[in-house]
């Protein structure tokens, strides 16, 4: 049924008869404000992560503008709210240390303020998942803006791909290949303006995953962040935000097993970041969907990558595929693949919302006969390396590593690993395997994007450009190569992969999904009893909290006070 006015969350603050309310409403008036801005009228929360230090958000302290007038078009009161940016490349020593905190603060600042319902604006790799993780706990209805991706990068008559590129000039850089003012002429050109990675990293992912979940406006992530018609797009998030509570279609609605395998599948078809994994699990599970490895690798093998895209693709970015028909294009190549009949935040189905879509460019967005890969991006390895599970990206990496044995060299920190792939004399071969740990989600902390190992000095000078790489560390989804990360249980809190010596020799079988060690169980249970627990990270304030209460990267990095099924609804605030 239709809510009234009575029935909003906001009328508990402004509508009643009584002192605290009569407060409320004075200092609405402080601001300039009339009882016309707010009486009958549902008062949306624009949740904005703008930020000085946000160059993929910094846009959207105009994008609310937009925001704004929509909901005002709608007839709803707009109250923006702004939270943690989440910079990627500014926050140290990780943004994902920091996404939990974020999801907090969204969560909090819904509940205790006069909201019926909330735009989510966020867009670089941590905010898609903070903000949305908050809201579902919440339970209010939202929509989630994407800031849309950044315009191709260009240098000297090439194309770059953000982060993608950065990694391929800068081994080459170290490879002597390319002087300081090529280098530099990459630096200047990769990011020409506002908004996210456009190659088809986190950002592009996490947003794309939100818009195949049914969270978005359909096709809402395609959109570059410079077009006009990313501002069309606010505006039309605003109004329907508005419909959307008086309709009272809350997160309950939208995020179902089905809607969530939708999510899954259309991730793998884009050849997406192997973070996906570790937020659609935390996501998943903030609405009671207990998402596992196991599913992923399952839908992951039966759907094809499709998007012929940067860093599993050879050549075209984020801007070719909006122009290629975007997401919902894809989805339609997708078919029977998805379920169709679920709802979306436009009120419509999935099904509704791409039977007009249409395929411009089918080597951009490939047809399920012509596919860029056979099977889904991601694949989840287990072994006695990884009882609990690593991930790998097969279509990004040279497929020769795909069935591989060599031994170990093993850095028990970043610092000792940057000696190692610096040391251009250090003792290997392009068999050997390059081991980073104590870089999981205690050991980071935070789980940094580590993952990414650059190839050792002492094989790029002979030419070589890949090799197997391994970690309790993630990686970015710009990233590339036969990188096996995630590894759990981490080594700092006594994983397997806190046992291994250099020179062991590991194993790795991508088609049979295994990552094995050849040592004896006997043997690993006598390293085990010689293993030394490391000093905490934190002795006090978040960095302690976070280490108390941090999940392994199998069960979506969350903290465990915040599991649906931890303790009971959170009620809402009383009002005294």
């Amino acid at each position: 049924m239709p809510k009234d006015y009575k029935d909003l969350r906001s009328a508990r603050w402004f509508a009643p008869d009584d002192l605290r309310s009569m407060g409320h409403r004075s200092r609405a008036l402080q601001m300039g404000l009339a009882a016309e801005d707010w009486e009958g009228k549902p008062v949306i929360a624009i949740i904005n992560t703008w930020s000085d230090l946000s160059p993929c958000h910094h846009h959207l302290r105009d994008r609310a503008e937009h925001v704004k007038k929509g909901v005002l078009q709608a007839g709803g009161f707009p109250a923006e709210l702004p939270v943690h940016d989440f910079a990627e490349q500014f926050l140290k020593p990780t943004s994902m240390l920091y996404r939990n905190m974020g999801a907090m603060e969204v969560e909090e600042t819904l509940r205790s303020h006069p909201v019926d319902g909330v735009v989510l604006m966020g867009g670089c790799d941590k905010s898609t998942p903070a903000l949305v993780m908050g809201a579902i706990s919440m339970g209010i209805p939202f929509i989630y803006l994407p800031a849309g991706a950044m315009l191709r990068g260009n240098y000297a008559g090439q194309q770059l791909g953000s982060g993608t590129d950065v990694w391929k000039y800068w081994d080459e850089r170290r490879a002597g290949t390319i002087n300081k003012e090529q280098w530099q002429g990459v630096e200047a050109g990769i990011a020409r303006s506002y908004g996210t990675c456009m190659t088809m990293g986190t950002a592009s992912t996490m947003m794309s995953i939100a818009d195949g979940w049914g969270l978005t406006l359909p096709g809402a992530s395609s959109i570059p962040a410079p077009d006009a018609g990313h501002k069309r797009m606010s505006a039309a998030c605003g109004r329907r935000i508005v419909e959307m509570v008086w309709e009272d279609l809350t997160p309950g609605k939208i995020i179902t097993w089905e809607s969530t395998r939708n999510a899954v599948t259309v991730a793998m078809a884009t050849g997406c970041s192997t973070n996906a994994i570790i937020h659609m699990i935390a996501m998943a599970r903030r609405a009671g969907i207990d998402l596992t490895l196991e599913h992923l690798d399952e839908i992951g093998h039966e759907t094809p990558v499709l998007a012929n895209l940067r860093p599993s693709g050879t050549k075209y970015l984020m801007e070719d595929f909006f122009y290629a028909g975007g997401l919902r294009a894809l989805m339609k190549e997708l078919g029977d693949k998805l379920d169709l009949s679920v709802t979306t935040v436009s009120g419509r189905t999935m099904g509704e919302c791409i039977e007009d879509a249409v395929n411009y460019n089918d080597d951009v967005i490939r047809p399920m006969s012509n596919p860029v890969y056979h099977e889904g991006s991601l694949a989840v390895l287990k072994g006695n390396l990884a009882p609990d599970g690593a991930v790998i990206k097969p279509a990004a990496m040279n497929e020769k590593f795909q069935v591989h044995s060599g031994p170990a060299i093993v850095a028990d920190s970043y610092a000792e690993l940057k000696e190692i792939i610096n040391d251009e004399n250090y003792p290997m071969t392009p068999d050997s395997i390059l081991v980073l740990r104590n870089a999981g989600p205690q050991g980071g902390p935070g789980m940094p994007e580590w993952g990414m190992i650059p190839m050792p000095k002492a094989l790029l000078k002979d030419g070589h450009r890949d090799m197997v790489r391994l970690s309790d560390a993630r990686m970015s989804g710009t990233s590339y190569g036969a990188c096996i990360l995630h590894v759990a249980p981490e080594a700092f809190v006594g994983g397997p992969l806190a046992l291994i010596r250099t020179g062991d020799i590991i194993e790795l079988d991508v088609p049979n999904r295994t990552l094995n060690v050849q040592l004896s169980d006997a043997e690993l249970d006598a390293r085990r009893a010689e293993w030394v627990q490391p000093e905490p990270r934190y002795g006090r304030g978040y960095g302690w909290m976070f280490s108390k209460h941090i999940e392994q990267a199998d069960k979506g990095c969350d903290f465990d006070f915040l599991k649906t099924e931890f303790g009971a609804p959170v009620p809402e605030p009383e009002i005294n």
